[in-house]
Formats: C-alpha cells, structure tokens, sequence
C-alpha cells in the first residue's frame, strides 16, 4: 500500500528506522492482531499497537471496568467505570488513531469458541489471566498457524514468549507448561496484588514482540522465554525446548 502525506508525518519515526522503513509500516497498516484480554498487559499493548498503525485491532474481553482496574489499566478512566472493556478500548483506540480498525468481542474464550475468530489475524497476544484459557488459545493459533505472544505478570515478576508450535523446532505455549491445569491455577492479583506498572513494561514488550514478529525486524524470538524481575531490576532469557509428546504440536509436526 502507499502511505499518504498525513501516514507519512504520523509515522515517520518508524519510517526512519532502517529495519521498518515505510514498506514495514505499509505492513502494519494492513496487518491485524487479535488480543486476548484488555486488562493489565492489553491496555498498554492496544494503545502502542494503534499509535504504531496496526490496521486492525480485535479484542476479546467479556469484563467490564471498575475502579480496582484503574492502577494498572491506563487505558480506562472512572468515566468508564461500568462500561464494557471492549467498549471503552474502542473508544480509546479512536481517539488514539482513525487509521485503526477496532473489533470488540464480549465474549470469554471457551473449547466452544469457533476458530472463525482467527480469521485474517497475523498474530495473536494473549494476556489473559489463566492457563485454561491460555491452553485454549494455544491450540486456536496452532490450528491456524498464528504466532502467539504470551505474556503474563504476577506482583513484581512478567514472563513473556513467542510460539509457533507447528514449526519443526519451535515449541507451543503446551509444551512450555504442560497439561494439567485449570482456572485457579493462576495467581489472582486482588489476593497477591501486582505492581501496576509492570504492566506497563510487560504489555508494551508483547506490542513490540507482536511489531517483530508481523514487520521482522531484529533477531527472531522463536522458542525463547523472557523472565522480567521488578525487585532486581533484570531480565533474563532462557530457550524452551519443543516438547516431543506435546498433545498440542507434536503431531502437527511429526
């Protein structure tokens, strides 16, 4: 596509780097990405993901905002208090950039959610609060062959990676935790607290994970898993392996 002279001035930061360039920010423009939850890392995440020009923004959040958000979720105001998410997100992303298409889904992701919400979507962040629906995602993006970006936070610590499990040596979110899990194996921030701005680091790396992986620049981030600690500060990386017996992936690349 050609960028018009206000895309021109709106984006020229990216436009200047060297590995974007206006044929990486054409790219975004007619990119879509799908994020699961508009809680703590979806606020940042949606908002560096529409001022960076991606084409079209889905989110699926069945909440509503109230006051206890708004430490972490910048997005939101009390003016919102009571609305749905999804709702005010949209309003938001509107005011943050016209070039954005914005999807709301009010809507939780179950084994009964039809991949057809996966349709057209380049890439895929999750930052839901548990493995249940996590593990769910996992396989829609598997079936579909959409990079995943998984990231999660608790207290003073986030951990975030990229998986696209149905490459030969690349691992999916399964192999990384396993099978057994349910909905209160996750930690519950209103119990363990979390530091509101965590978030914040945490929901702008997956909007920059999800930028790396849809325009390509830098070093692929495949099968790596970034460890952040708050208390420290420090950040470490470590490889995950692919799980051979993965009842996700393996026989998707068997």
């Amino acid at each position: 596509m050609t960028l018009n002279d206000q895309q021109l001035d709106r984006y020229a930061r990216h436009i200047v780097l060297r590995d974007i360039g206006g044929a990486g920010q054409a790219k975004l423009l007619s990119s879509h990405v799908l994020l699961i939850g508009a809680g703590g890392i979806g606020c940042p995440a949606i908002q560096y993901l529409a001022a960076a020009g991606v084409g079209t923004i889905s989110v699926v959040d069945d909440d509503i905002v109230s006051l206890s958000n708004l430490q972490r979720q910048i997005l939101y105001s009390e003016s919102d208090i009571g609305a749905a998410k999804v709702d005010a997100a949209g309003a938001a992303v509107a005011r943050l950039n016209p070039d954005v298409i914005f999807n709301g889904h009010k809507q939780r992701i179950d084994r009964a959610t039809s991949a057809d919400i996966l349709t057209g979507v380049d890439v895929v962040i999750d930052g839901c609060d548990n493995f249940a629906t996590r593990l769910i995602v996992n396989d829609l993006c598997l079936a579909a062959k959409v990079p995943l970006v998984s990231a999660a936070i608790g207290q003073f610590h986030g951990q975030i990676g990229t998986f696209t499990g149905w490459q030969a040596d690349a691992p999916c979110y399964r192999c990384f935790v396993g099978d057994a899990h349910d909905p209160d194996d996750c930690d519950d921030c209103a119990t363990q607290g979390v530091l509101g701005a965590m978030c914040g680091i945490m929901g702008a790396f997956a909007a920059t994970e999800a930028i790396r992986a849809l325009t390509g620049f830098g070093e692929a981030q495949i099968g790596k898993l970034h460890l952040f600690d708050g208390m420290g500060p420090a950040m470490r990386s470590i490889r995950l392996p692919k799980d051979a017996a993965c009842s996700s992936c393996s026989a998707l690349t068997a």
